[in-house]
């Protein structure tokens, strides 16, 4: 096996695992088992060893000594200091791309807003909800064309989607959050990057409120 092949490899196998971890099936606390994670993936272990090291880096698991790697879990004022590291960059990162964005940008950004209104009216679907959700802020974060602050919020992401709430289920959360990414796409638009900066940070403070509300 090449090199690329087996970082092809260890990018599918974290992709896998991401996706088990997010969706529940590997749910916080639950241990990763290279020897057992390369037997049920039926591949090495150098590729899973590699994943879990990453999951590890973005914050999803962590290492404790003699027990091995585990899915890790975020507790309510965890949540609520990543949230708040959140709400800052993220409204850097509205800032950056205001500078940056072009036409086609705010087109993209608009049709990525408008789908997601679109699925307002049909039932919530919380897996799909949040890839959308991900995909806008991602795009956004790649148009502020800065490497350091795209890397520190996917971590930032990662670490989020641990803390399990009702958000994309509630009707309510998905209609304020669709306002909320139209006020920053406006922003953006407008070529008024202090407001997408203020609307930003604005929607990051609100979902905190809405996910952490008893």
């Amino acid at each position: 096996m090449t090199t690329t092949d087996r970082e092809l490899l260890t990018e599918s196998v974290h992709a896998i695992l991401r996706e088990q971890i997010f969706s529940g099936e590997l749910p916080p606390g639950t241990a990763l088992s290279v020897p057992a994670l390369a037997a049920k993936l039926e591949v090495s272990r150098t590729p899973v060893r590699e994943a879990v090291q990453q999951l590890i880096y973005e914050g999803i698991a962590v290492h404790t000594r003699n027990a091995g790697a585990k899915v890790d879990s975020l507790d309510a004022n965890t949540i609520r200091s990543v949230f708040e590291v959140r709400e800052l960059l993220d409204g850097l990162a509205a800032h950056r791309a205001t500078l940056n964005a072009t036409h086609d940008v705010i087109a993209e950004l608009r049709l990525m807003v408008s789908e997601q209104r679109d699925l307002l009216g049909g039932h919530a679907d919380a897996k799909r909800d949040a890839l959308l959700d991900l995909r806008f802020h991602t795009r956004i974060r790649d148009v502020a064309q800065n490497r350091p602050l795209s890397d520190a919020l996917l971590r930032l992401d990662s670490q989020a989607h641990l803390y399990r709430s009702d958000m994309w289920s509630s009707d309510t959360g998905r209609r304020l959050a669709v306002q909320e990414h139209e006020r920053i796409v406006d922003a953006i638009e407008t070529g008024d990057a202090e407001a997408a900066r203020t609307a930003a940070s604005a929607h990051v403070a609100g979902l905190l409120v809405r996910i952490t509300r008893k």
